[in-house]
């Protein structure tokens, strides 16, 4: 049987199960919230795919994305990681990550966790597009770009408008799925009314 799929997955194995999976799911637990963004830092210029295919060198550089971890990193890891083939060296995006971290700890205690200070943004409710075409896709929009300039507010690095997108659209903030791809009612069913109840609980 073959699936209708939005068009951007092609048929590389990594990205169609990207796509069937995980892209889209509304995201609940801190740690995965922080796994795209941490991904997301380091797509930024780049393809997905790229990063996709190099997610296990980054789950082991990067301490299986443990914020409080990489938060307590100074300048002796950001060379160590600067000599890793397995993840994309840029000492630009290395240093940001570290940033982001000890950012990403102070969003947490002041809203309790970090997918509280997402879900905020869209009311608890993933944003539910109507995307037909890849042309009906856009880098970025209103809401993208109020939080990339909140989070620059607030010291994170490398999360321009374009980035917070593909970080929305990712942890299922925004339901970005084509009309007609198997995956959008899916990922419709997910967005119950107990997401805000979930991500107000610390793990």
């Amino acid at each position: 049987m073959n699936l209708h799929r939005c068009p951007w997955c092609g048929i590389d194995p990594t990205y169609v199960a990207y796509h069937d999976h995980e892209w889209g799911v509304p995201v609940v637990d801190d740690h995965t919230m922080f796994t795209f963004l941490l991904l997301e830092t380091f797509q930024a210029g780049l393809s997905w795919i790229t990063i996709l295919k190099r997610k296990e060198g980054f789950a082991r550089a990067f301490a299986n994305f443990d914020a409080p971890t990489i938060a307590g990193w100074g300048q002796n890891e950001v060379e160590n990681l600067m000599q890793d083939s397995g993840i994309i060296r840029n000492r630009q995006k290395i240093e940001a990550t570290l940033n982001n971290a000890q950012r990403t700890l102070a969003v947490t205690q002041e809203f309790g966790t970090f997918c509280n200070y997402w879900w905020q943004w869209v009311d608890y409710k993933p944003v539910q597009n109507n995307l037909r075409t890849l042309k009906d896709y856009t880098p970025t929009t209103p809401l993208s770009d109020a939080i990339s300039k909140d989070l620059k507010k607030r010291g994170f690095k490398f999360v321009g408008s374009t980035t917070m997108y593909a970080h929305l659209q990712a942890a299922g903030l925004v339901n970005d799925h084509v009309a007609g791809c198997f995956r959008q009612k899916e990922v419709l069913a997910m967005a119950t009314s107990e997401i805000k109840d979930l991500v107000k609980q610390p793990k």
